[in-house]
């Protein structure tokens, strides 16, 4: 794992694509909270709410294809195009300085753990 990255596969019984897959949880408490189906640039993405605007844990397909069994559960910047637009500002403000928060800390530890435990949550689920 890189400084500040958490990504961790994960593969499911079945096939999904990001909104059969997103049908398939929606209704699950994750330690994280909810997920959501959020629009983010040509497509949706699986997330949780965010931690912070630079921690987020997020479920995307490990295929270009954009389905399959194999999906990464990962740690990112929170999506959305109002929380894009923020970190773009923030950064460009500051130097890069003002996104240091998704590279250590309190907050990038925790959205860390909980991309452990949404691993382990989806793996409980035996979908």
């Amino acid at each position: 794992m890189a400084f500040g990255i958490k990504q961790k596969k994960v593969e499911f019984k079945n096939s999904y694509n990001v909104q059969s897959l997103f049908d398939a949880i929606k209704d699950h408490e994750f330690t994280p909270g909810k997920p959501m189906l959020v629009d983010h640039a040509f497509t949706k993405v699986i997330c949780f709410p965010e931690v912070d605007r630079q921690n987020q844990v997020q479920i995307v397909p490990a295929s270009m294809k954009g389905e399959g069994t194999k999906w990464t559960v990962m740690k990112n910047e929170a999506i959305g195009k109002e929380n894009v637009m923020k970190n773009i500002a923030m950064g460009a403000i500051s130097n890069g300085w003002a996104n240091m928060g998704s590279l250590g800390g309190k907050n990038c530890k925790l959205c860390e753990q909980q991309v452990d435990a949404v691993v382990a949550e989806l793996q409980a689920l035996g979908i």
